[in-house]
């Protein structure tokens, strides 16, 4: 099967630990970690230190490490901060593939040949990124431990510094770039083989899109340590045959990377029709918003041209010109795992990271179009379930979705989105399932006043009423100076006095004060009972309420 042997081109990855920090803080010194979905994204090395780890739940993060300041993730961020990187790195090869923000991917044949010699392009390339200074984010008051800091304050910039690996395909080029080494051609087999069979799931993005082919992987490197195969190497010396009758496509593109080959075999035929999708503004369009809109019907679009053709596509560039003739065009990675929703959010960052980055400057005279092209096809297999029964999750999710909907009717199925807000009660919202929230952009809002992390583990459907005194049996209150009248030591619930051994507070939220119909004005409280009970209470109107408990 001299087809199934073909090997990997050689692959230069150059990767900027902790990308997600540097976007939203600048080089972070200190305790500091990027939150997405409830969990940790990324730690800076003093959290690593006290123990928090990508993956963690912010609960045990912040028992593992009280002082950690958390930040939210802004992925329009890192790719516009990203940017300056990726010119840079344009100065050496013109095709540079984002496979996410922080970590891009370029081939090296080519310029190795010029500049001398892979080892001298790593360093020349090195060299040039040790000279830019990622301008910092703002340490604002995202930091969930407290108010922003003033500008004399605020830490001073550092550079962070990139790591560069290089070896045969993409996904041993980047275990080389965690490594920073440069792995001779032809023994990248024998570098992947120590490696647990555990980072064949690190190859997908920690995206929602990723999350679903990285779960299977994921299995997949469960599955193989049960069966006695616990690292690359042990996996590389099955038969190809053997590996493909019990674990099906996926197991047989593990079994590739495993041997330092790609994923997928190489096409086997031209591309066939075109496929790029493109739309033309005329007049121009001078901002970048209605290009956004734009670029959610091209994705479509595009994943139903491919779809008709049985093909896939590895990448996508991302391409737009200007009236004045100049242009621009930037890959990102795809490998079939982005719909047309993650699509449009890419094309999204891309843009804005150009305008911000000022590629294109006064006189460009406004956008003429907006192209879409996928790059290197290859035939599309579909997904055929494996053996034991397992598929993607998103597609189960969707299968399953469809039916119930059948059932029960479009509005009979939600799901828990977050919508931003400031109390528990409020952050989440029920939303029908295939549509979005009415004001999905309220979620991004800096919501002065919200509650911080982590959240309460229990929220009762309507807060439960309760009574807070103090020591002298009075009731506890909060003046419009946002200052407690007297410390609380005892709280009444439902009949039963429990003695009060902490607590913090008042965080005041005034909403809507313009308007007397729909003004309010509360207090929070945290407090702990003798009985080891941490609760969540609202002061509003005069009444206190239980508005959650902590786990």
């Amino acid at each position: 099967m001299a087809g199934d042997e073909s090997g990997a081109a050689r692959v230069l990855v150059l990767w900027y630990p902790d990308w997600p920090i540097t976007a939203t803080g600048g080089a972070a010194a200190g305790e500091v970690a990027v939150v997405a979905d409830g969990r940790v994204l990324a730690c800076s090395d003093g959290a690593r230190l006290a123990g928090v780890r990508r993956g963690q739940r912010l609960r045990l993060a912040h028992r593992l490490c009280p002082e950690l300041r958390l930040r939210e993730r802004d992925p329009a961020a890192e790719t516009r901060r990203f940017e300056p990187v990726l010119a840079a790195v344009e100065e050496f090869t013109p095709r540079v593939e984002v496979l996410r923000p922080g970590l891009c991917a370029l081939a090296v044949k080519g310029p190795a040949r010029y500049f001398g010699g892979e080892q001298e392009l790593a360093a020349l390339l090195y060299e040039r990124l040790a000279e830019l200074s990622p301008e910092p984010g703002p340490d604002r008051a995202g930091d969930w431990g407290g108010p922003a800091r003033p500008p004399e304050q605020q830490p001073a910039p550092q550079t962070p510094l990139p790591r560069i690996g290089i070896a045969d395909g993409v996904f041993a080029a980047v275990l080389a770039a965690r490594a920073e080494v440069l792995v001779p051609a032809g023994r990248t087999a024998e570098f992947l083989a120590p490696y647990p069979v555990g980072v064949l799931a690190d190859q997908h993005g920690s995206d929602q899109q990723g999350a679903g082919r990285q779960s299977a992987d994921r299995q997949l490197a469960e599955l193989l340590v049960r069966l006695g195969l616990p690292t690359l190497g042990d996996l590389a010396r099955l038969p190809v045959h053997a590996v493909a009758d019990r674990f099906g496509p996926a197991g047989l593109a593990a079994h590739r990377l495993a041997r330092g080959l790609e994923a997928r075999l190489p096409a086997t035929r031209g591309p066939g029709p075109e496929l790029a999708v493109e739309q033309l503004f005329d007049p121009p369009e001078l901002l970048a918003e209605p290009l956004v809109f734009v670029g959610r019907t091209l994705a479509e679009q595009l994943h139903q041209q491919l779809a008709g053709a049985g093909l896939a596509c590895r990448r996508v560039s991302v391409e737009v010109s200007c009236a004045d003739g100049s242009s621009a065009a930037r890959l990102w990675q795809h490998e079939g795992r982005l719909p047309p929703a993650a699509l449009a959010e890419r094309v999204r960052w891309q843009l804005q990271a150009w305008q911000t980055s000022g590629q294109f400057g006064p006189t460009a005279g406004g956008f003429t179009a907006l192209r879409l092209v996928p790059d290197e096809l290859v035939a599309d297999h579909g997904r055929q379930l494996a053996l034991w029964g397992q598929a993607l999750a998103a597609d189960r999710v969707e299968r399953a979705a469809a039916r119930v909907q059948a059932l029960l009717g479009y509005g009979g199925l939600t799901r828990v989105e977050r919508v931003g807000g400031r109390g528990p009660d409020e952050v989440l919202a029920r939303v029908v399932w295939g549509e979005e929230p009415e004001a999905p952009a309220d979620r991004d809002a800096p919501w002065p006043g919200r509650l911080g992390h982590p959240a309460p583990g229990w929220v009762p459907p309507e807060p439960v009423p309760v009574t807070v005194l103090d020591a002298a049996g009075q009731p506890v209150g909060v003046t419009g100076r946002a200052e407690v009248s007297s410390a609380p030591t005892q709280l009444v619930l439902a009949g039963r006095i429990s003695v009060v051994t902490a607590w913090a507070g008042p965080w005041p939220a005034v909403e809507r004060w313009w308007d007397p119909q729909r003004a309010r004005r509360r207090a929070r409280f945290q407090v702990t009972l003798a009985d080891g009970r941490a609760l969540l209470l609202v002061l509003e109107g005069g009444a206190w309420a239980v508005e959650g408990a902590y786990a």
